[in-house]
């Protein structure tokens, strides 16, 4: 069947399984073992993933880091505002979203405490801001983790630890690449003493991570451009792989942006690159990934790598076990 409607990918998520908090340890997440060639599903815990790798098969990570893009602001009249910074541009300025919205016209300037923004531009409810100092210098001194309109907490120190991976080296994301959170320094060991490869890439997750889908035929979804990045070295690692992991959806999507003739090739840019059921996978042979929610672009991926409805019968399980979902949830390993 060719599931192309929005409701297609619509399914019953109890709020309750929606993580607000990680795991006590990253690699004790449950681990959901989804065999596309047979439609068999195992339960494990994450730090078992090594048991399905092999010598020669090589791991695509995403290494963004996750900038602090939420501020705290106020206007010069003294009233509250708060900026997500969407993504970052250059000569110090950023897209924006502001709450209130409300009021905020050009020129106005938004405080934070001895330094300031001013918005230069206006369009569809997003500012586009220039900050008086250096940008990165004004977010680290300001900024609180950006976690997902899903969580429904204010971000505290363990979220600074906690959502980023111990990977992370290339800030420019405001969410982070979730699967890689459940990596530790003792599973990239193991991989390597297995002698699975690593490679590293970079996609710079922007807040349209988060944009509803509000097609009902959702070939019609525009995703928004993301920053990507795949050095020579990098590309040169995946294209010997036996196989390819992919980390995450990013690393899918810097993988499938930067196939050319099914082989993987040196790039850096942007990508919109939307991927849904229909799509042909060039250079993605196993996937590990979070369980996502409901209608998201996320969830169409997956359903187009493994099948929309093997992948809702092991959503369905996975629910019965009380799995946790979203950013802080628990994994997926698709074979």
């Amino acid at each position: 069947m060719n599931y192309q409607k929005l409701s297609d990918f619509n399914y019953k998520l109890p709020k309750e399984l929606i993580a607000q908090y990680p795991s006590d340890k990253r690699d004790e997440s449950k681990l959901l073992v989804l065999h596309r060639n047979t439609g068999k599903i195992e339960h494990k815990i994450f730090k078992d993933i090594i048991n399905y790798f092999s010598e020669g098969d090589v791991l695509v990570l995403n290494k963004t880091k996750v900038i602090p893009a939420r501020l705290q602001g106020k206007k010069k009249t003294g009233g509250k505002i708060e900026l997500l910074l969407l993504n970052l541009e250059q000569n110090n300025t950023a897209k924006a979203i502001a709450k209130p919205l409300k009021n905020l016209k050009l020129n106005d300037k938004i405080f934070f405490k001895d330094d300031f923004c001013e918005i230069i531009d206006i369009v569809d409810g997003v500012l586009k801001i220039k900050f008086h100092e250096d940008l990165q210098v004004i977010i680290n001194k300001y900024g609180k983790v950006p976690l997902p309109p899903y969580i429904k907490r204010e971000a505290t120190d363990i979220d600074t630890e906690r959502y980023q991976t111990i990977f992370a080296d290339k800030p420019g994301s405001v969410a982070a690449p979730t699967a890689g959170l459940h990596f530790t320094e003792d599973i990239l060991n193991n991989f390597k003493n297995k002698k699975v490869g690593i490679a590293e890439a970079i996609l710079h997750v922007s807040w349209g991570t988060f944009a509803p889908v509000r097609c009902d035929n959702i070939a019609e979804h525009k995703m928004t451009s993301e920053y990507f990045e795949i050095e020579d070295s990098t590309a040169r690692k995946i294209n010997l792989a036996k196989r390819k992991i992919a980390v995450g959806t990013t690393s899918v999507r810097v993988l499938e942006t930067s196939s050319v003739n099914n082989t993987i090739t040196s790039q850096k840019g942007f990508t919109d690159i939307f991927i849904y059921p229909g799509y042909k996978f060039k250079n993605t042979d196993m996937l590990i990934t979070n369980f996502h929610l409901p209608e998201t672009t996320l969830i169409m991926l997956v359903c187009a790598f493994a099948g929309r409805d093997l992948i809702f019968k092991a959503y369905e399980e996975a629910k019965s076990k009380n799995y946790r979902f979203a950013s802080y949830g628990d994994a997926m390993l698709i074979l």
